[in-house]
């Protein structure tokens, strides 16, 4: 049965709740291809290519394509749902009614283009579809919410903050994993536990991961994004220099059904940093520099984040041991203090047989160490980080 394309076209230009889907580059050449109507062979067929080029874009399946575009979104509908109001009757009509029609739409074939266009099917750029309720499918995404999101951040784990300061995916975030790790289990575990508290509502603490360089600081809390993606969890980085703009990116979460990890990695601070001061309004609780759903993860090499010479501890303060202590005691506002200690010979060489067997690396197991153990005098110290550069450069 031939499809008229125009009147899903038409169906499509009829959307309220879901217009943002139609500024998408799919849907705007697929209208591309509508108004071609009345144009020759060629000029359709172009227009054709064109839309299923963007549609190559997203894999080449309209219907997953459709669903991801859907599912991403940011309406009135979800949002609403998200924040548990009551939505207006007509909200909920008019979205019932455009999920049907982006249901009709997802699943169009190669066939229907080529009876619309009276060409044979074998003559133009094939795509795949299948049949999907849309409603269905919104449904359960609306059920959980609070684990799938929606806008930016149903897509991606880990987000940054730009210099124009707006939140945008990382679309190569690091994709690393807690079972990939060796070592340091202990300490892993606490912010495991802290983070699993975080998601179920308990009390959570603000996170500081201090200690030896190349422990894994960094690596461990983008591995927990990782391992909680699914469960609501998004890492949002900030550089030093930007923890000014923390309460504006604390408004743009808030009431977001999802949980947030600013994470702020490799801190410290000089004296008089202007930075430092909105991040210990952030630790302390401040209204204005923290939201329900956040909490604070940052790495740092200092186990007291400020940087200090002999010096400052002789100004000329008047109340010197008060300016002493405002400054030492920043990482003791952080609810939750791991320590990542460089590794000793014995787990450092541990690290280094793991890595080794994990990567089918056959070598004698003494020879092994004494190699790993010259590599380390050459870099000058043991770390995870060493051992992991190790093996790679025997590989």
């Amino acid at each position: 049965m031939k499809r008229d394309m125009t009147s899903i076209f038409r169906g499509l230009a009829s959307c309220a709740v879901f217009r943002g889907v139609l500024q998408t580059e799919l849907f705007e050449r697929f209208g591309n291809y509508v108004y071609t109507k009345e144009c020759g062979e060629i000029e359709r067929i172009d227009a054709y290519a064109d839309f299923v080029a963007a549609l190559y874009k997203g894999g080449g399946n309209l219907t997953e394509m459709v669903k991801k575009i859907v599912f991403e979104d940011e309406n009135v509908y979800i949002k609403g749902t998200a924040l548990k109001k009551t939505l207006d009757e007509n909200i909920l009509r008019s979205a019932k009614r455009e999920l049907e029609i982006l249901s009709v739409f997802a699943s169009l074939t190669v066939k229907d283009f080529a009876l619309d266009m009276d060409v044979a099917a074998v003559e133009l750029p094939a795509f795949s579809s299948f049949n999907a309720d849309m409603g269905a499918l919104y449904a359960e995404r609306l059920q959980n919410v609070d684990k799938y999101g929606y806008g930016i951040f149903s897509a991606n784990v880990m987000f940054r903050l730009t210099d124009e300061r707006e939140i945008e995916g990382i679309a190569s975030a690091d994709q690393i994993q807690l079972s990939q790790f060796v070592g340091y289990e202990e300490e892993r575990a606490k912010v495991v536990d802290n983070t699993r508290a975080f998601i179920e509502g308990r009390p959570a603490a603000n996170t500081l991961l201090c200690g030896d360089a190349g422990a894994g600081k960094s690596s461990t809390v983008k591995a927990v994004a990782n391992a909680f993606f699914n469960e609501g969890v998004r890492l949002i980085e900030l550089r030093k220099d930007q923890l000014r703009y923390l309460p504006e990116v604390m408004a743009k979460i808030n009431g977001n059904p999802l949980k947030f990890i600013i994470f702020i990695d490799d801190l410290s601070f000089n004296q008089n940093d202007d930075n430092f001061s909105m991040l210990k309004a952030a630790l302390e609780g401040s209204a204005s520099a923290m939201a329900d759903n956040a909490v604070i993860y940052a790495t740092s090499n200092r186990r007291h984040i400020i940087k200090e010479s002999f010096s400052d501890r002789d100004g000329d303060d008047v109340h010197r041991n008060d300016t002493l202590q405002e400054t030492l005691s920043l990482s003791e506002r952080f609810g939750l203090t791991v320590l990542f200690s460089k590794p000793n010979k014995q787990l450092y060489l541990n690290i280094v047989k793991e890595l080794a067997k994990r990567f089918e690396i056959t070598i004698d197991e003494k020879d092994l160490e004494v190699q790993a153990e010259a590599f380390a005098l050459r870099k000058g110290n043991r770390s995870a980080r060493a051992a992991e550069q190790f093996i790679n450069s025997l590989r």
